[in-house]
């Protein structure tokens, strides 16, 4: 027997309203601090002998509603207290942070991001939703998105900004 995953209702149960999403940006534009290194292979490489790489990461949390302004508060406080945060959006019962982090590998890069608002709850106050969705790409690929028109256009780290 299936099972669905906790909190997750039926494809119909939100109805046909979109959920719309407003974007917190914090601190100043990122400013890139490693080079691509690329092995003989030409694939990227990240290793104790090339260091660490750079992943863009974005990363989903949803649970019960929670007040928009204390939704904000919260991730406007992550925000202060990590600038590394490039932007957030979020909703009432939604949110979505997108950084850099720098890291050896995926793994690495990865495991930092899942406790990235656990660890964060309760110093900045965000509501005790759950981790939904996670991505981790490569600063290659990323950009290589950018170029072809795909996914989302870089933050804009200046002010409040509708989704």
């Amino acid at each position: 027997m299936r099972r669905a995953r906790p909190g997750a209702g039926s494809a119909g149960s939100r109805g046909s309203a979109e959920r719309a999403l407003t974007s917190v940006a914090a601190g100043d534009a990122y400013e890139e601090r490693t080079a691509d290194v690329a092995d003989a292979t030409g694939e990227p490489a990240g290793d104790a002998e090339t260091g660490p790489r750079l992943w863009h990461i974005t990363l989903s949390v949803s649970g019960a509603e929670a007040p928009l302004a204390e939704v904000r508060r919260g991730l406007e406080q992550l925000a202060h207290d990590h600038p590394f945060l490039l932007t957030s959006r979020y909703a009432v019962d939604h949110a979505e942070i997108r950084y850099w982090e720098e890291a050896r590998d995926l793994h690495d890069a990865a495991a930092v991001a899942l406790r990235l608002w656990g660890e964060h709850r309760q110093t900045s106050q965000l509501p005790p939703w759950e981790i939904v969705g996670l991505e981790v790409i490569d600063r290659q690929t990323y950009h290589h998105r950018i170029a072809e028109g795909y996914g989302p256009l870089p933050a804009t780290p200046v002010g409040v900004h509708p989704f």
